[in-house]
């Protein structure tokens, strides 16, 4: 199997699934701004999807996977269906108490994050109708860690795109027959997020059965317990201990930066969201797509005790990193404006909406090396079932995170907010990457000086021109012109992406030492 052509394929799909997922985010801030209403909306939605982290591609798939690859690998595929199994009887059972609690404790939960919301009562109301999204979505991890093991990585990477589907069709056609109906159109999107878990989960079983791994979910009371008993649940819960909390870490850091946004005044927590909802666009075709082709590969190699492969693995997805990461990582700095304005300046969304969601941005994109980095240095952690380290590591970096709010959120507002997320999340890359070497784990390959020196005079000219064109061309003004305005930056984009590319074949950087084979 080709990592670099399997990574790609992934890539492609997480395009197309942030594609759509701008798409919607587009239809949404024409629709409705930044408003009282796309802040309660937000809040409401962030809930599930801080649970969905717990449950699902956080700490449940942390400890999952490594321990279903180890598994397969080791004791062949019987054995492992039947841990498949028992973990989904365990999970399924406990998504259902869960979504239970979250949805008759729903004011509660606003209340924790986001206490300052001018439209509260509307943020309980939706937190209710999209709080059993987590259970759909927790599903779907299982599923995707499933196929991922078994290197089916297209259906899971494709799914997102349903959930974006079932936004737009919300915001598009929901939205205003809830309107003429009398009743608040955001709750249009509440029903959007729902039927896109639905959609999501049914199209997972299909590959599932495909590859012979589809879970059976135990219903009667001794199958429970026996799945409770089993022991590779016991195993994935022992793992999943620390894990859940290492990842609680970044969601409690979310939590307060939500509670602290909802005070910043109406339309912060919008503009903090449209601003991540930007800086996931390279953070998922990147840092998502390596980490979900390295895991397996990580644990594969761990199980067979090759640790040459263990490093080699890491080093090529840390290259990769710098190579893409950091142009991106230029481009957030310094031609911010116009990815904003091309994206979001329509409709309801206006020219100061635009401004303060650049801030947002551009303190994001300080950190975006290191969001994208931490996809890649802490499966190597995960891999070797050790999810304490990235747990303590994650600590350093919510208290690191919470002080540098207490200087910079005075000072910058809501952009002060994202700043510190992002200068926490280099720190919190730059320290994993530190233990992995001082362990032994983690061993550079030969050529790495000049490697960065080639990338880094390429992104040097990158952000030359990127930073003329920011300046030259009115992108504000241009709202009218709307084709002309995305033809500019289409050609901007893609302008310099080319100059990039062929600076590093110049320099004598050959792509082909990428592809590398499992």
């Amino acid at each position: 199997m080709n990592l670099l052509k399997s990574a790609s394929i992934v890539s492609l799909l997480t395009l197309a699934s942030r594609v759509t997922g701008l798409v919607r985010e587009q239809m949404v801030a024409a629709a409705f701004g930044a408003s009282a209403a796309t802040d309660a909306f937000n809040v409401a939605f962030r809930l599930p999807n801080l649970f969905r982290r717990l449950f699902a591609e956080g700490a449940f798939s942390q400890a999952f996977v490594p321990v279903l690859a180890a598994t397969r690998a080791q004791e062949g595929d019987a054995v492992t269906r039947s841990l498949i199994d028992a973990v989904a009887t365990v999970l399924a059972w406990v998504l259902l108490l869960v979504c239970a609690a979250g949805v008759i404790g729903a004011p509660v939960l606003v209340w924790l994050i986001g206490a300052g919301l001018e439209r509260f009562d509307t943020a309980v109301l939706l937190t209710r109708f999209m709080f059993p999204y987590i259970g759909f979505m927790s599903l779907v991890a299982l599923a995707a860690g499933i196929l991922n093991t078994w290197k089916r990585f297209a259906v899971p990477a494709a799914t997102p795109v349903l959930l974006n589907l079932s936004f737009i069709a919300a915001a598009w056609f929901g939205a205003p027959w809830f309107q003429r109906q009398g009743w608040d159109p955001i709750l249009a999107l509440a029903g959007g997020v729902m039927l896109g878990g639905i959609l999501q989960l049914a199209v997972q079983w299909p590959a599932l059965r495909a590859v012979g791994a589809m879970p059976r979910i135990g219903l009667a009371p001794r199958a429970v317990a026996a799945a409770w008993r089993h022991p590779g649940v016991r195993r994935v819960l022992r793992q999943m201990a620390p894990a859940l909390l290492g990842v609680s870490v970044a969601q409690i850091s979310l939590l307060i930066n939500t509670q602290i946004a909802s005070y910043q005044g109406v339309g912060a927590v919008s503009w903090l969201t449209y601003a991540d909802r930007l800086m996931e666009f390279p953070t998922a075709l990147l840092g998502v797509a390596l980490g979900v082709v390295l895991l397996p590969q990580l644990s594969a190699a761990r199980g067979q005790a090759d640790a040459e492969r263990f490093s080699g693995l890491l080093d090529w997805g840390l290259r990769l990193v710098l190579m893409l990461a950091l142009p991106c990582a230029v481009a957030l700095l310094v031609f911010p404006q116009a990815l904003v304005a091309v994206l979001f300046h329509y409709g309801a969304f206006e020219a100061r909406d635009v401004q303060m969601t650049v801030q947002a941005l551009m303190g994001y994109g300080v950190g975006l090396m290191g969001l994208i980095g931490l996809k890649i240095l802490a499966p190597g952690f995960y891999a070797r079932e050790d999810v304490k380290t990235p747990m303590k590591v994650a600590i350093a970096a919510l208290l690191l995170t919470q002080a540098l709010n207490l200087v910079l959120v005075p000072w910058l507002g809501h952009g002060g907010l994202a700043l510190s997320i992002g200068l926490a999340a280099l720190f919190n890359a730059g320290v994993l990457l530190f233990l992995l070497r001082r362990r032994g784990l983690y061993r550079p390959s030969s050529g790495w000086p000049g490697f960065a020196l080639r990338v880094g005079a390429a992104c040097a000219v990158l952000g030359a021109v990127l930073a003329l064109a920011a300046r030259r061309i009115d992108w504000i003004g241009l709202q009218s012109h709307w084709a002309q305005r995305a033809g500019w930056m289409a050609l901007v984009l893609g302008g310099v992406a080319l100059l990039y590319f062929v600076q590093l074949h110049l320099s004598g950087l050959k792509l082909r030492q990428f592809v590398r084979r499992a």
